[in-house]
């Protein structure tokens, strides 16, 4: 298990219980308690500075990137309708586009609007028998999706209105799992942003 593993799905919002929320590792002034420690941690602070010397270059010299955006992220749904009620109905992402996935009979794909031009995606696969989310390499961690502070907020009650378990983080982040156990971060920091330093 990794620091923001949590199997369970959150509930939608008809039917909200009670439920652990998915929570990063314990921290201190230190830093995180989880993961490598002691001269583990030491050796792996020094690969990450030298990766960093050899690749990071300042942001004044670096090349304009060749992508435009992200175009879409697309994700597994269990239910279709139970992913529309989550995402358009409680976290207010505009569903925008249903339509049959291109490369599996009957598969529904469909969009919503997350904001400066980008779209969350799904598709269903029905049919086959899909086991429970899990973190693998090359899987989903977490998808951060950045909102406004105060409509942050209104989001915030909402999920506590409904009883939609979360991990309230470093006072902007939010994160919580979608139906199908996906890991959503709800951040209040602007695009470009993160905890009040760039990172783009």
């Amino acid at each position: 298990m990794t620091p923001l593993d949590d199997e369970r799905s959150s509930p939608r919002p008809s039917d909200a219980g009670p439920a652990t929320p998915p929570t990063p590792g314990p921290t201190t002034t230190d830093g995180p308690t989880a993961g490598l420690q002691g001269a583990e941690r030491e050796a792996a602070t020094r690969r990450r500075a030298e990766m960093a010397a050899r690749h990071l270059a300042p942001s004044g010299g670096r090349p304009a990137s060749s992508a435009r955006g992200v175009h879409h992220v697309a994700l597994i749904s269990s239910d279709v309708e139970r992913t529309v009620e989550f995402y358009q109905g409680l976290l207010e992402f505009p569903l925008t586009e249903m339509f049959e996935n291109r490369d599996y009979g009957g598969s529904t794909h469909f969009f919503f609007d997350i904001g400066h031009g980008n779209a969350l995606a799904f598709f269903d696969l029905p049919g086959l028998d899909l086991g429970p989310y899990a973190e693998v390499l090359g899987g989903l961690h977490h998808l951060a999706i950045s909102v406004e502070a105060g409509r942050w907020e209104q989001l915030k009650g909402k999920l506590d209105a409904h009883g939609i378990p979360y991990a309230h983080i470093d006072g902007s982040s939010l994160y919580l799992s979608d139906p199908d156990g996906a890991r959503i971060e709800l951040i209040s920091d602007p695009l470009g942003e993160m905890y009040g330093q760039p990172v783009v």
